[in-house]
């Protein structure tokens, strides 16, 4: 019967863990996690203790658990079962194999607290203080986007979503099942470029079937953000439910903190209102002009267009990593839990992000 592991021999697993290139070791080593705990203390504020019970676990613990969860798309349940599976989470949280692990209940009411504090928007700028102190200022201008965060589907009858589109709550819904039910998120259709086969003239395809734009319909919320052009760091961010006219966002979105003026955004933020704000906050508009109906795009424009695009282009390599590596979804009820949940999507994407730019400028 093979006996418990001894110090030498975790250490050698530990060892090898990181000759194979443990990311959460290099996350653990880049990323000062200890700034998150006064934001954390606020949030969490409790009353006196009585005598007895389990002391609580360290909020800054609890609160790289949540981390965990964004970088690998985790629920409660499962997020328990691996931190007891891998020695690299355990090793990442600070515990040893004999260490307490809180269970899934004691992570959810984590962040129920962390909801209820409304704290991830204290705990997103606590750590782009940090990024300013490390020499990542804001600079270059800034990249304005917003992305559908899916979120499970609701199966309501037309009664149902009438009511819930008017803010109330249907009438034959127990609070058991009104608990269940997520009246917050909102359908909205995604249009994307058909795929022209392989050898297929795509001027035919157009001029047989018409314009060759998908509709997708997508339900869930959506991850507003302003990347900074230098970095590609998310400097602000906002979130809503997916039908939100993402123009609307801009002046939320926009920030005075980045060193140059330019602001580059699709044609959804192109309105006379938000070129008004953008004259008169002294910025310089670089939002992609829309076509008039019917009309073709004039080349002059079609050119400045695909300057424009250039740039923006970068603001889908953070959607792309959300969305693709970390697998985002929102998995709770409600538009407060939706922002905490893209809230720490942005910041994990932010710790992966500052780990490239520290690599990068690393000597060799």
């Amino acid at each position: 019967m093979a006996g418990q592991p001894g110090f030498f021999d975790l250490s050698d697993r530990y060892e090898a863990l990181s000759a194979a290139g443990d990311p959460l070791e290099r996350l653990a080593s880049v990323v000062d996690f200890e700034v998150f705990r006064g934001p954390l203390i606020a949030a969490l504020r409790r009353g006196r203790r009585t005598k007895g019970g389990r002391p609580p676990f360290d909020p800054v613990l609890m609160f790289k658990i949540l981390v965990l969860q964004a970088l690998y798309s985790l629920s409660d349940e499962a997020t328990e079962f691996q931190i007891k599976d891998r020695l690299s989470f355990q090793r990442f949280l600070g515990l040893g194999l004999d260490g307490t692990v809180p269970d899934a209940t004691t992570i959810w009411l984590f962040r129920e607290r962390l909801v209820k504090a409304k704290a991830i928007d204290r705990l997103f700028a606590r750590f782009d203080a940090a990024l300013t102190d490390r020499g990542y200022l804001a600079m270059g201008g800034q990249i304005i986007d917003a992305t559908v965060v899916p979120a499970p589907k609701q199966r309501n009858t037309e009664a149902e979503k009438t009511a819930i589109k008017e803010g109330r709550v249907p009438e034959d819904w127990k609070p058991a099942k009104a608990r269940q039910k997520d009246r917050d998120a909102r359908w909205s259709i995604k249009y994307s470029k058909a795929k022209v086969k392989e050898g297929a003239d795509p001027g035919a395809a157009q001029k047989s079937r018409g314009p060759v734009d998908l509709a997708i319909p997508m339900f869930g919320y959506k991850n507003h953000i302003g990347i900074d052009k230098a970095h590609g760091l998310i400097r602000t961010w906002d979130a809503s439910a997916a039908n939100a006219h993402d123009g609307a966002r801009l002046p939320v979105l926009v920030s005075k903190q980045n060193t140059a003026s330019g602001v580059w955004a699709d044609t959804a933020y192109r309105s006379k209102k938000n070129e008004t704000f953008l004259e008169k906050g002294m910025f310089k508009s670089h939002i992609h002009q829309k076509r008039l109906p019917r009309r073709p795009l004039p080349e002059h424009i079609a050119r400045a267009n695909a300057r424009r695009s250039k740039v923006r282009a970068h603001v889908e390599h953070v959607f792309a990593g959300q969305k693709h590596r970390m697998g985002l979804v929102v998995r709770t009820i409600g538009i407060a839990r939706a922002r905490i949940k893209i809230g720490m999507a942005n910041l994990a994407y932010n710790f992966q992000r500052l780990i490239w730019l520290e690599g990068r400028t690393a000597p060799a």
